[in-house]
């Protein structure tokens, strides 16, 4: 592991520094796929580099691996050898030559993003580091012209969700591509509902109840010699500015899904919640309850839930002038009923080809000279999320112009070490807990 110090987010991503202008010129010298139409070339090899290698970083190199034909594998990042060492070898295992990553081009470290990002030999970068360094990470990628994978949720506060909309401006006038892990938005059974929906069948949407309710979810305890940086990161899940608690991290997927059926974001948030059974240490509330309106005083009721023992409940309700259209997730599949009850619509799902066909279709669209950029659309269902989250946490109503235009939450350590000090765990008391 590295000791250098990681650059304030705010003084890499707007004044520049060295870093920016490596990627500048690596951007400028690369050899890859870089610019929409730079190769025709179908059968071109699409070299891919890895940040973050925990998880949901393998999921992701090996569903891409898995879709794609003439990719390969390159380059890796994490904080913990171990870690890209593990995932190297289960990748070569199951996809052979589709894997090459020589031991010079795994790069270990909090700063390890940067040789990723700045190797002229790669094309594509998937980005599964913990989700609040993820506008960092995006940022970075885009100014050195690369193609992006990057998981949800974009961003934990209203600072890095600005960042988001400049990568994804940056992308679009770069000719590179920006895909992010909302599966959901290419599985079956969600575009056929949302097209019904669309199309009127279940008439005009008058409100929503949607729900992530599961049990508990890891914790990880301090290891000796840990600095405070280290922990944190380690048990990422459990710091909000590394995970933006359970509403950002993990139920984003059916907060995004709703923000899709309802044609954008909200207009507030007033919600509550609170914590039960976290252990000491963590952050996180165990379970929040937010009201979501959106325009046309249509209505979201949304609940997300982490309690051991608990009954859980992944779905999505949308209630319509003449019926009522249910989206189930995982691959529950989707089905719409009249007012009376009677099914008039179905389609099955399946989650596990949702997570391959978002690599496809953006290594499609970088073969075919037309990127897809969709990094706006996720950062505003995230920026949903943590909107939520900080009406739980204040018990205030937050509109929607507060978080995008007044708000100046950022959560991003300033002058981050590695082996330095960050303060201890707390987490919000309504009431107490401010807006800002």
């Amino acid at each position: 592991m590295t000791t250098n110090n990681l650059p304030n987010r705010r003084t890499v991503l707007r004044n520049g520094t060295a870093l920016s202008a490596a990627v500048l010129t690596a951007a400028a010298t690369s050899k890859g796929l870089h610019a929409a139409g730079n190769d025709d070339d179908p059968n071109r090899v699409v070299r891919i580099g890895l940040i973050g290698c925990g998880g949901r970083g393998t999921g992701a190199i090996n569903d891409s691996l898995t879709i794609n034909e003439n990719v390969r594998f390159v380059a890796m990042a994490d904080v913990d050898r171990g870690t890209c060492e593990r995932t190297e070898s289960a990748m070569a295992r199951k996809h052979g030559e589709k894997v090459d990553v020589a031991p010079e081009k795994i790069y270990v470290g909090i700063d390890a993003y940067q040789q990723i990002v700045s190797d002229p030999d790669i094309d594509l970068v998937l980005i599964a580091s913990p989700p609040g360094f993820h506008p960092l990470h995006t940022r970075e990628a885009v100014k050195a012209g690369k193609h992006v994978f990057c998981e949800k949720p974009s961003c934990v506060d209203a600072a890095g969700y600005h960042e988001c909309l400049r990568a994804h401006d940056e992308a679009v006038a770069n000719g590179t591509a920006i895909v992010t892990g909302t599966q959901y938005r290419r599985q079956a059974n969600y575009i056929g509902a949302v097209q019904q929906i669309r199309e009127g069948l279940i008439g005009d949407v008058i409100n929503a109840v949607s729900r992530y309710c599961s049990t508990g979810i890891w914790f990880k305890n301090r290891k000796d010699g840990m600095s405070d940086t280290q922990y944190q990161v380690y048990n990422w899940m459990h710091f909000t500015w590394l995970a933006g608690d359970q509403i950002c991290e993990q139920a984003v997927h059916n907060i995004d899904a709703m923000n899709w059926v309802m044609g954008g974001a909200p207009l507030s948030a007033y919600g509550s919640g609170g914590r039960f059974t976290r252990p000491e240490g963590s952050e996180m509330w165990d379970s929040m309850s937010i009201d979501y309106v959106y325009p046309g005083e249509r209505t979201l009721s949304f609940t997300c839930r982490q309690i051991p023992g608990t009954e859980g409940d992944n779905s999505n309700v949308i209630y319509g002038s003449k019926g009522m259209a249910y989206i189930d997730a995982g691959s529950g599949g989707s089905r719409i009923t009249d007012r009376d009850g009677k099914e008039i619509w179905s389609m099955d799902g399946s989650i596990a080809d949702a997570y391959k066909q978002e690599h496809k279709d953006l290594v499609d669209s970088i073969r075919a000279g037309k990127p897809i950029v969709e990094l706006r659309e996720t950062a505003e269902s995230s920026l949903t999320a943590v909107m939520g989250r900080v009406a739980a946490y204040s018990g205030q109503k937050v509109s929607w112009d507060f978080m995008t235009e007044k708000s100046t939450l950022d959560l991003f350590p300033k002058n981050l070490d590695w082996n330095g000090e960050l303060p201890a765990a707390a987490h919000a008391i309504p009431g107490q807990y401010k807006l800002s």
